[in-house]
């Protein structure tokens, strides 16, 4: 049942990215948005982002579902994907908005410590 949920997960996350993509940010990255920092450039790379890092956050979840299959007492593997997860969801800020948008900091933090958290346990 797990493998299956993770298997649907991704499916949803992959759906979610494309679809959101192509049917939605274009459409509304061709109206005048809000400007953040001078422009409205920032404004659409933290939505573009955002809407990105929600399919990742799937990703990390049908992973852990994985482990949990595999095995269900290790919390070490869990804290790793999570960390991963997260680590990986820091960069979309980062390189969407060369680190302007700070939210980065907090995806890498949350990282760290369960790495710092697996390592130690």
């Amino acid at each position: 049942m797990l493998l299956a949920a993770s298997i649907l997960i991704v499916f949803v996350a992959a759906a979610h990215s494309y679809l959101g993509e192509r049917f939605l940010l274009k459409r509304l990255f061709r109206q005048p948005l809000p400007p953040l920092f001078g422009s409205d450039d920032f404004t659409k790379q933290t939505l573009r982002f955002a809407w990105h890092i929600t399919s990742v956050l799937g990703l990390g979840f049908a992973t852990l579902l994985i482990l949990i299959h595999v095995n269900p007492l290790s919390n070490k593997s869990v804290l790793y994907a999570i960390g991963s997860t997260f680590a990986v969801v820091a960069l979309f800020p980062l390189v969407a908005t060369r680190g302007k948008h700070v939210s980065w900091i907090a995806f890498l933090v949350i990282a760290g410590l369960c790495f710092t958290s697996a390592i130690a346990d």
